[in-house]
């Protein structure tokens, strides 16, 4: 049914059923919705995060609500996909997401033996750490990940996040 609702809404043009606070904006509204197909869980009921780090960053989901199992589990098999899609070059889920190719996309298709996805469990979900040392996949995935934070509208910072414990 989600699917019909979603493909009827493409094809009319008028907000989906619940879309939230993004109906206003047609396309934050399309990328809850396709992302809600692709990644296999609810945006309302969880939070999605992205972080640039020195060695590349990371993409995050938890659940909201601590109990909410269903949404823990769908996260965990989301990120398991994807660190293997992006390990292989696939990147098509984020262009289904987003409906537009991101930045960085071709560069880390090109370089994917050079840069590292580990799927990590977290207490309520789980993350992808991206780690690479080259210079030029380190770009991309920069470029990747805050295009992310932008589409998603995630208010993460987009500023490469200092190692704690050391010095400024």
């Amino acid at each position: 049914m989600t699917s019909l609702v979603f493909f009827t809404w493409v094809l009319v043009g008028t907000s989906p059923p619940d879309a939230g606070p993004s109906d206003s904006c047609p396309h934050a509204a399309a990328v809850e919705m396709r992302g809600d197909i692709g990644m296999g869980f609810d945006h309302r009921k969880t939070g999605h995060h992205f972080a640039l780090t020195a060695e590349g960053g990371t993409i995050s989901a938890d659940a909201l609500d601590a109990d909410d199992v269903d949404s823990q589990e769908s996260i965990r098999r989301h990120m398991s996909h994807i660190a293997k899609a992006f390990a292989d070059g696939n990147f098509d889920m984020p262009m289904f997401i987003h409906g537009r190719v991101p930045p960085g996309t071709s560069t880390l298709k090109r370089l994917r033996a050079r840069i590292r996805y580990q799927e990590e469990d977290t207490p309520h979900g789980a993350r992808v750490v991206i780690r690479t040392v080259d210079a030029e996949a380190l770009k991309a995935v920069h470029a990747f990940l805050r295009f992310q934070m932008e589409d998603h509208h995630t208010g993460d910072s987009p500023e490469v996040a200092q190692p704690s414990g050391g010095s400024p």
